[in-house]
């Protein structure tokens, strides 16, 4: 079940569902008018005679404007909408084109004026004024009109809304948001001090079961997006085996690359392999819904583009710093989930590969610590906001992670920082890390 959702969040992610579903309820929504302009008898009265098209040239003309119009709009919609995805690969990196073409807004803005232009024709087709027969759909007509003028609306907003997003602080902001709904989906629990952890099973114990083993090769090249760990415990659990997982979502997997190795108290057969593969979703870019390092990187490319020797922006870096130091604060009281998973009888059936607090702060600070050398106001930066999440850190490990970053930064700045008054203010910040 989790797979085919999956596979509908990436449907309603791409650029063409949404703008084809409103051209569609816009097709359904000509007909469904069409229909109560044949079978009810209106005669607009008062101020709605001049609102309401009063002969069939008058109706032909108001839905060849519109659709003129509405198609033209659309083209416009497009070249903008291209053009803020090209400057958000040259700015921001290529990967960031993601982000934009799942705004919903974009989506809604180009299937909003497409669908009014295909509305309008089937509206005009069907205006009829010759002697056997004359028909005009006054109702579809106004409604016509009426969306029209919500279609104004809506460019002044997508206008508006396309020159805040290809900003790099609503950029970075949106991506943050991002990371802290995909972390709070990923890790629901928060750290509860003192509570008793799950024993970890005894491997020797428990592989004494398996008599049969066998890899689990990947069946093409791509990055691994999807694990349907629930139909993947229920299967193991049918088949009295466990699956030991060497790659996590986010991993980059070769064609016949042993995924992990299958453990079997009988003989395995080649079907029962080809159904494990097929759990695991592969595609050609990573992908954020089981994937805890895709945002994160995103703002790390964000920052080492930023401080590259052809940009040299500094404040951009310092602002994905900051929103990087409060998603590893977030992360200092969240449970790590086990890499052992359970079936409802307690018994192990799939070991996972799963990240740390460790790693994803190596993710988070490597690489703007190492494209930060001989940039004082970053290196400083950093220093603070490691201490940030040293206040935040509550146990060792966290402690142990903070405390590596903060050496290699004050390493670095010692190497690379000639202004003597600079280097002190580092080491000034670095001071409660030798408490």
């Amino acid at each position: 079940m989790k797979k085919l959702l999956f596979f509908w969040h990436n449907l309603k992610s791409t650029f063409w569902f949404i703008p084809v579903a409103i051209i569609v309820i816009a097709i359904l929504a000509a007909f469904e008018l069409l229909y109560l302009d044949n079978n009810l008898d209106y005669t607009p009265k008062g101020v709605l005679q001049y609102i309401f098209p009063g002969s069939a040239g008058a109706a032909r003309s108001v839905l060849s404007a519109i659709s003129g119009a509405m198609i033209t709009v659309a083209g416009t919609v497009f070249s903008i909408t291209l053009v803020a995805l090209t400057l958000a690969s040259s700015q921001f990196g290529p990967r960031l084109l993601r982000n934009f073409m799942h705004e919903r807004l974009n989506q809604v803005v180009l299937g909003t004026y497409v669908s009014t232009y295909v509305y309008c024709l089937i509206i005009l087709n069907a205006v009829r004024d010759n002697d056997s027969i004359s028909f005009i759909p006054t109702l579809s007509v106004f409604v016509a009109f009426l969306v029209t003028i919500a279609n104004i609306i809506l460019l002044i907003i997508f206008i508006h809304h396309i020159a805040m997003k290809i900003q790099a602080d609503a950029v970075i902001a949106d991506i943050s948001e991002l990371l802290s709904n995909n972390l709070n989906t990923l890790f629901p629990e928060e750290i509860v001090l003192g509570e008793p952890t799950r024993k970890e099973p005894d491997m020797l114990e428990v592989l004494k079961n398996y008599e049969y083993q066998m890899p689990l090769l990947a069946l093409k090249n791509g990055y691994l997006q999807f694990i349907d760990a629930e139909d993947l415990i229920h299967k193991m659990k049918d088949k009295n085996q466990l699956l030991i997982l060497d790659s996590k979502p986010g991993s980059y997997l070769v064609k016949g690359f042993t995924v992990g190795m299958l453990y079997a108290s009988k003989p395995i057969q080649p079907d029962e392999l080809s159904s494990l593969q097929k759990m695991l979703v592969l595609g050609k870019q990573r992908s954020p819904d089981q994937d805890a390092e895709f945002s994160i990187l995103q703002m790390v490319e964000i920052a080492a583009r930023a401080l590259s020797p052809g940009v040299n922006d500094p404040f951009t870096a310092i602002a994905c710093i900051d929103n990087l130091t409060a998603t590893m604060c977030r992360l200092t009281q969240i449970q790590f989930p086990s890499k052992y998973r359970f079936d409802d009888d307690e018994q192990v059936r799939v070991i996972a590969k799963n990240l740390d607090f460790r790693g994803l702060m190596d993710a988070s600070f490597n690489q703007i610590r190492q494209y930060a050398a001989g940039n004082p106001s970053v290196l400083i930066k950093l220093m603070e906001g490691f201490k940030t999440i040293k206040s935040f850190a509550t146990t060792d490990e966290h402690h142990a992670a903070i405390k590596s970053h903060a050496d290699m930064v004050k390493r670095l700045g010692e190497e690379s920082i000639k202004e003597i008054n600079d280097l002190n203010d580092l080491k000034e910040r670095y001071q409660t890390f030798e408490d």
